[in-house]
């Protein structure tokens, strides 16, 4: 599994000018299956995810996950992290997994961080979704369980 992480102070998605998913301090992660992902890949994201410290301590260091400061987590699935561009122009996405597997594998990765205690929002897997956000830092952080 693939997951792009940024540590915000706010986002939100929106489909069609509704918002589906919201929220205030917290991570907006975008996250993506590949073929061979299966729950050693589902634990290994989820667990780095939840206890990855990256928010300030009271001395200003980052030593904090996003459980240690009550944060959210808005998850937002984008097949396209497992875009190969190493030859042409347009890339291939053979590496992702199929969509119906891919769809089960991001529930389950929003149920086990919700059965964490964590505040989890989504967007709509396969959906036109517009995503916006305030990275604060800026702290980005890739994950992938293949690495």
């Amino acid at each position: 599994m693939r997951a792009v992480v940024q540590r915000v102070s706010r986002a939100r998605v929106d489909i069609a000018g509704e918002t589906v998913g919201a929220i205030e301090e917290g991570l907006l992660v975008l996250i993506a299956a590949g073929q061979r992902d299966g729950d050693k890949d589902l634990e290994y994201v989820t667990r780095k995810i939840a206890e990855l410290r990256i928010f300030e301590d009271d001395d200003g260091r980052m030593n904090r996950s996003v459980e240690d400061v009550g944060g959210a987590i808005l998850a937002v699935s984008q097949f396209t992290l497992y875009g190969d561009t190493r030859k042409g122009r347009r890339p291939s996405f053979v590496d992702a997994m199929a969509p119906e597997p891919a769809a089960a594998m991001v529930e389950r990765f929003v149920g086990v961080l919700r059965s964490r205690g964590l505040r989890v929002e989504t967007g709509r897997f396969g959906a036109d979704m517009d995503v916006t956000l305030t990275n604060r830092g800026p702290v980005t952080i890739l994950i992938d369980s293949e690495r």
